[in-house]
């Protein structure tokens, strides 16, 4: 895990807010009626829970000073049906509104998800999980509550202040006016500590996704780091990174808090001067005791409206934050877009035209100028030193990454122009470290063929000698764990090459898939790819002399270029590096042993 340090995920030029709120416009405008109706009976309730209050002042100046007693029922009556109006336009506002965006948001996740699996892998190495995570899970569902309740208590409670102070400003303009007056300095002093919480939002949900992304990671290597003893170690990261989280929590909260006391005390001012004015006044004649009334309990109304407007405040920061969050990831450019171009009857011929290809953040290519050509059928073996791009350049042949300069074609057309699902349907490929997922053995297996017979998995498992899945507890309905590490590290190896056969792909591709195997079961599998290989073009990456031997001709790699290309006897008697990449394994490779 890697020690604690402070980042923002961000794009190089990011959207400026509005542009980010508006990228929401499209899953809201489904739901407009429920927007729409929920901001209709906002101000609606509010006019209700004003008139309260007048209704109040008018019992008391009559029914109460006449000594009216059917008439106080009557006003009784009609307190209680507004009281139950105001409690019913409630109940509907939050019924409609969240269920409107608990839509929203399972919309925008699926969107989010889907970009994230079109997006390149550059992206994915460049950009932890946890932040990700993070993105999809508490930023999403931030959003989802300010829309359902932020979002229409802020609508709510600024008319209602606006509709208090205006009822004072007729009633009683002097004590209405010094009301407005006290209003500006509180005003001026929340939008000047806005900015600085829009800032720490911003650093704590990020802080957040990194300390995702280390629980992540030590839990998934927790194997390792107790193999190594690292315990401490890295929980000593994890435990810098939990404290800055804290810390800037606590800045946060300290701010907050000077925001909401801030907010809280002043409708006491309020109160103050209301009740000097009204205490001037009515004496005077100004006002009546029912005014009067009506104006403290008005008064009494705004407590929660001007106290809750500091959570409002900073729950729409917060929420403007994780919009502008999950935006960085739609906003991320998407590299691999699909072509139209379908091969129509595909035979499986390959070939390289001046291949290069450089990471972003790379000062020199990693592959450059290769050129090779693999006939229909034929098998190929990639062999170089570490680093030498043999990993890079078996993942531009489904197109993980698309090259940087030249071209791939797949039966005379750049791959970049096929369609990407025939693509990937045409290309079947098992790498090093094998991907499984927390779904059974079946389900791993018929991931790139869903309609799979069970003839063919059982050959599938055949050839990749996985017959081990049959002694699991539940046969092939066993449920592996999570990324298949209830299996051994040659299992799941073995796992993946039997879901890479079980395409029935025209290119194999084999990035070093039996480097976990012991000799023998490495031998029986190689005795069993060569049927397979029959009539497949593959493309293997290949360490050990037995590897090579199921190739028609072998590649060599030397620093991102082809420096090689020839039988496998004929390198070996006429190139030392090759004999040198052979070593471990000279004595198989110049016995020519086929098993």
């Amino acid at each position: 895990m890697l020690p604690a340090r402070s980042r923002t995920y961000a794009l190089a030029t990011p959207a400026p807010r509005r542009a980010a709120v508006l990228r929401f416009v499209p899953y809201i405008k489904p739901y407009t009626w429920q927007f729409v109706m929920s901001f209709t009976l906002a101000p609606i309730g509010v006019l209700v829970s004003v008139a309260m209050p007048l209704l109040l002042g008018a019992v008391v100046d009559g029914p109460i000073a006449h000594r009216d007693i059917p008439g106080l029922l009557w006003y009784a009556l009609a307190l209680l049906a507004l009281g139950a109006a105001d409690a019913g336009l409630s109940f509907i506002r939050r019924w409609v509104m969240s269920r409107a965006t608990s839509h929203i948001e399972a919309n925008i996740r699926l969107d989010l998800f889907d970009k994230l699996q079109r997006l390149p892998m550059g992206f994915h190495k460049s950009w932890e999980s946890g932040q990700l995570l993070s993105r999809m899970m508490s930023d999403l569902g931030l959003l989802r509550r300010f829309m359902s309740f932020g979002l229409v208590m802020l609508f709510m409670n600024s008319i209602h202040i606006v509709v208090v102070v205006v009822i004072m400003v007729v009633k009683l303009w002097q004590v209405g006016l010094a009301v407005m007056i006290a209003v500006i300095p509180v005003v001026i002093a929340t939008f000047a500590l806005m900015g600085r919480f829009g800032t720490l939002s911003r650093r704590l949900q990020d802080e957040t996704g990194d300390v995702a992304s280390a629980a992540e990671e030590s839990l998934h290597g927790v194997r390792v780091i107790r193999s190594f003893g690292r315990s401490r170690y890295v929980f000593k990261g994890y435990d810098e990174r939990a404290r800055k989280l804290r810390d800037t929590g606590v800045k946060r909260m300290n701010l907050a808090s000077i925001l909401w006391t801030l907010l809280e005390v002043f409708p006491n001012v309020l109160l103050l001067v209301v009740l000097v004015g009204i205490g001037l006044a009515v004496p005077g004649g100004g006002i009546s005791a029912g005014d009067a009334v009506a104006f403290v309990t008005l008064l009494l109304s705004l407590a929660w409206p001007v106290g809750s407007l500091g959570y409002l405040l900073s729950f729409a920061r917060e929420a403007a934050t994780a919009a502008d969050r999950v935006v960085e990831v739609f906003d991320a450019p998407v590299s691999i877009a699909s072509g139209e171009a379908r091969i129509a009857e595909p035979r499986g011929r390959l070939e390289l035209r001046d291949v290069g290809y450089q990471f972003d953040d790379a000062d020199e290519p990693t592959l450059d100028g290769l050129n090779l050509t693999l006939e229909p059928g034929e098998t190929v073996a990639l062999v170089g030193g570490t680093g030498s791009g043999k990993s890079t350049l078996v993942s531009l042949i489904p197109r993980l990454a698309d090259v940087t300069s030249g071209q791939i074609l797949l039966d005379g057309v750049d791959l970049r122009d096929l369609d990407l699902t025939q693509l990937r349907s045409l290309v079947g490929a098992a790498f090093e470290d094998p991907i499984l997922f927390s779904m059974s053995a079946r389900e791993n297996l018929t991931l790139g063929r869903a309609d799979a017979s069970e003839e063919d998995i059982e050959e599938a498992v055949r050839v990749a000698r996985a017959e081990f899945v049959y002694d699991l507890p539940w046969g092939l309905d066993t449920r592996l764990g999570e990324q298949g590490l209830s299996l051994s590290g040659g299992q799941r190896q073995r796992l993946a090459l039997a879901r890479a056969i079980l395409v029935r792909p025209r290119i194999l591709v084999l990035d070093d898939t039996l480097s976990a195997l012991d000799i023998h079961t490495e031998a029986e599998v190689e005795e069993a790819l060569k049927s397979t290989l029959v009539g497949v073009t593959g493309i293997v990456v290949a360490h050990r002399a037995s590897t090579v031997l199921l190739a028609d001709r072998v590649a060599v790699l030397v620093e991102g270029r082809i420096a090689h290309v020839g039988a496998h006897q004929d390198l070996l008697a006429t190139v030392p590096e090759y004999r040198e990449l052979l070593a471990a394994d000279y004595s198989i490779a110049m016995g020519g042993d086929d098993k």
